[in-house]
């Protein structure tokens, strides 16, 4: 006797661990082994050995001191990221309402009841109250879970939690990256604002100088007019980028979600400290660990899971309600001997006839399931796309630099020759001018380039899956 129940318990456990779900590998990834490989990517992909960007802490990629406060700043502050928190609070409270359904909930009652008999009625002749009071303590609808129904559902909520935890990861990632080049662009701007200022004041000075010149004779007024329209242009350019650091300072408050102090304000780009070199590694491996393609594994993983609950609708589900307790007449008879009372009462479901609903459940899941797969490949081939179009930015971007310094060198001797020439008598004012244009667009187009190889590493470092 005592063998054969321990061979059913050991079977119903066996039963209970069970589920009917498809087992789950995971799908082969839609996208080529290695990286593109060609002119644009020569500098991006012979790097030196760096580490890779999942391993490395956003506080060891970021360098500069101050930018790392103002991320710190935004990690505290944020309130995208801030939701993204909650929800994971939320979706793990979820998985524990649903994991509970996997054990009994038992509980304790007391009851009074009062019941008048009329004198027909009751037996006796006369009319009568009967009082009784009753303590219970038992098991309501506990479901013997055979078939796996409620585990696959627990499953299905236990991966829907680490998707929220992934999307939580991804948005913090977003977050350091949208937060650091927000204060690459106020520095960039803050550094032509600069650039436009000591340009108006060299302008100013040419101004002054052609209109002694003219006054006695030395200068046309046809020379005099074009050095005040590089006057004027300097005073838009001041006026343009005095509003857009303002901007750039608006946005940057946004992405905190607060006031940065002035002292964590950038001054120019050139004395913001750069990032460390990464690696972006294998594309396969790399990919697998960014926090959106994992969000979508997750979800995948999910209405897998899915399947097994939909599956398991097919088959009995069995249901034990049971207690036990006291029962008495009088309040101070509930505990004396020979009151007691129990109730067991299993019941056990066979779906018969529902007109197709099972069916058409299993049907949802498994479909479900396929466009969790697609959504899954999708992610996957987005996501090569990205690293590979920031590894194209990045095997560029330093030729391009290279290329615009040689630029503003030489465009920087060409205006001082065209501007000693000038005042020699040699060459008219135009081509001063036209020197001048050439310097200041050259030195704007410097800026930006530096500003796009900052940003070209920060983009690599977030596409990579960089680290918390």
């Amino acid at each position: 006797m005592i063998r054969k129940t321990l061979l059913i318990s050991a079977m119903i456990v066996c039963l209970a661990g069970c589920t009917l779900a498809p087992t789950y590998t995971r799908p082969e990834a839609p996208v080529p082994a290695a990286w593109p490989t060609g002119p644009a990517y020569k500098h991006a992909t012979t790097a030196p050995i760096s580490p890779s960007a999942a391993d490395l802490k956003w506080r060891d990629f970021f360098v500069d001191e101050k930018m790392r406060k103002v991320i710190d700043l935004a990690l505290d502050n944020n309130r995208d990221l801030r939701v993204a928190a909650l929800n994971i609070e939320k979706a793990q409270a979820q998985y524990r309402i649903q994991r509970a359904e996997l054990f009994p909930t038992v509980n304790a009652a007391g009851s009074l009841s009062k019941q008048r008999l009329p004198a027909d009625v009751s037996g006796t002749g006369q009319p009568e109250t009967i009082t009784q009071y009753g303590v219970n303590l038992g098991i309501s609808s506990w479901e013997l879970d055979f078939f796996g129904r409620v585990r696959s559902l627990k499953d299905r909520a236990l991966e829907q939690y680490l998707a929220t935890e992934q999307a939580r990861r991804g948005a913090q990632i977003s977050l350091v990256a949208e937060v650091a080049n927000a204060y690459l662009t106020l520095a960039t701007d803050r550094e032509s604002l600069k650039l436009a200022q000591s340009t108006l004041e060299a302008q100013q000075a040419t101004y002054n100088l052609i209109k002694r010149r003219y006054e006695v004779g030395a200068s046309s007024e046809l020379d005099l007019r074009q050095s005040q329209t590089r006057v004027d242009a300097a005073r838009v350019d001041i006026a343009r980028y005095t509003g857009q650091v303002a901007l750039d300072e608006n946005a940057l408050n946004l992405l905190i979600g607060s006031p940065v102090p002035a002292e964590l304000l950038p001054g120019e780009l050139g004395a913001v400290t750069t990032m460390q070199d990464i690696t972006p590694g294998l594309s396969s491996e790399v990919l697998q660990r960014r926090p959106d393609i994992l969000q979508a594994e997750n979800q995948l993983k999910a209405a897998n899971a899915n399947i097994g609950a939909a599956r398991a609708a097919f088959f009995p589900r069995i249901t034990l309600t049971t207690n036990i307790g006291t029962i008495s007449a009088e309040l101070s008879g509930l505990f004396k001997s020979g009151q007691d009372t129990w109730t067991f009462a299993p019941q056990i479901i066979l779906p018969i006839f529902d007109a197709g609903s099972r069916w058409a459940n299993l049907k949802v899941a498994k479909a479900d399931r396929e466009i969790a797969l697609t959504q899954y490949e999708k992610a996957i081939q987005v996501a090569f796309r990205e690293v590979a179009d920031a590894l194209a930015k990045r095997g560029t971007v330093g030729d391009q630099m290279e290329a615009q310094q040689s630029l503003v060198q030489a465009t920087a001797v060409s205006y001082r020759l065209s501007d000693a020439r000038y005042i020699r008598g040699i060459d008219s004012y135009l081509t001063v001018l036209d020197a001048q244009r050439s310097l200041y667009s050259a030195q704007q187009g410097l800026i930006s380039l530096r500003l796009a190889r900052l940003t070209s590493l920060v983009t690599l470092y977030k596409v990579l899956g960089g680290g918390e």
